[in-house]
This record gives structure tokens, sequence and C-alpha cells, in this order.
């Protein structure tokens, strides 16, 4: 089965092309088979979709505008239907197409994995992090922090800090002799 979007590679108002791109990048996105059909430039594309348009689906002035979606023969809907199926999760159904099918473990089987367990597969194919030589000779070794305090540029760049007020007091008498002294 093929989807069928109609549109006017010529479309002279910008909403109407909008809805076009939006509605054949969702289907290459999301590897729908489809075909676009101009109706611009192939007057026999444009009879088939205004004659298989519902009447109930035609707008009042009776010309269905694009895009129009097809599923094969069948009608599927316009840009405001397609929004609305695939804002709804209800794009396959809306499309016409079999539920797709996930890759993941079925849901009707139940797993026997412990909460943080991983499956025998991923834990055969798991490398032990923690003795990898990358890491070992990448990571610097942690010095002791005892060793901080002698460092000639931390002494330097830092004066040390007093324990108490009446020592910072005493500290800055003795700095105003020597000034008055020199």
């Amino acid at each position: 089965m093929v989807i069928k979007v109609f549109v006017a590679n010529v479309a002279g108002s910008t909403a109407i092309k909008k809805k076009q791109q939006e509605v054949v990048g969702f289907l290459k996105a999301n590897r729908i088979d489809y075909e676009e059909k101009d109706i611009a430039c192939n007057e026999d594309n444009r009879k088939w979709m205004r004659s298989n348009v519902p009447g109930e689906k035609k707008p009042q002035n009776g010309i269905p505008l694009p895009p129009q979606i097809f599923n094969e023969e069948q009608y599927c809907g316009d840009f405001d239907s397609f929004f609305d199926a695939k804002e709804g999760n209800e794009i396959n159904f809306f499309l016409g197409l079999a539920p797709r099918t996930s890759s993941k473990v079925a849901s009707d089987e139940k797993s026997e994995l412990q909460n943080g367990e991983l499956p025998v597969e991923v834990q055969d194919n798991r490398e032990d992090i923690g003795s990898s030589p990358l890491i070992e000779d990448s990571v610097p070794p942690v010095k002791d922090t005892k060793d901080i305090g002698s460092s000639p540029l931390i002494e330097d760049s830092v004066p040390p800090v007093k324990d108490t007020k009446e020592e910072a007091e005493e500290e800055d008498e003795e700095q105003e002799g020597e000034e008055e002294a020199s």
C-alpha cells in the first residue's frame, strides 16, 4: 500500500505550502511509503483528487485544497484530519496502515529481571570500566591535601589568616611601627 499525497507544487498560498511540507516531512521522517501527486501541473491528478474526495469532506465551494491524503484509492483526509491523527498518536489508523511492531520485548512477555539488572546479552558485552588502562593512565593521582599548605605559591600570594582579633591588631601595630621607623 502506498500513501498518495496530492499537493500543488506551484501553490500561491504559503499556508498550503507549509501544510504540504508538514505532511510530506512527517511521512518521510517516519519512513512511510508515499507518492506526491502534483495537481498544479497534472490535470489528471487534479480531476482524480477532486472526484475521489467524499462529498461531506469537500469545502462549501466544492473544490478541495491540497494536501489531500489517500491510501491507494481510499480517502484518508485533509491536513486538519492528518494533524488531529498525528497529535492523537493515531496516524497509522488514519492512514489505514497496520500498527508498527516495536523492536523491544513483546508486551506479553514478562521480564524476570530485578530492578537494576541487565539482560545476559548486555552483561556479556560490558567491560569492567574500573580496570580500563585508558582510565588508569589518563587520571593523575590525587595528592595528599596536607602538602598544599607548604606550597610556595600559596604562602607568597595569600596572607595567613589570623586566629583572633588580638593577633590581627598586634600585627597592624607592628606594621605601623616599621613604617614610622623608615
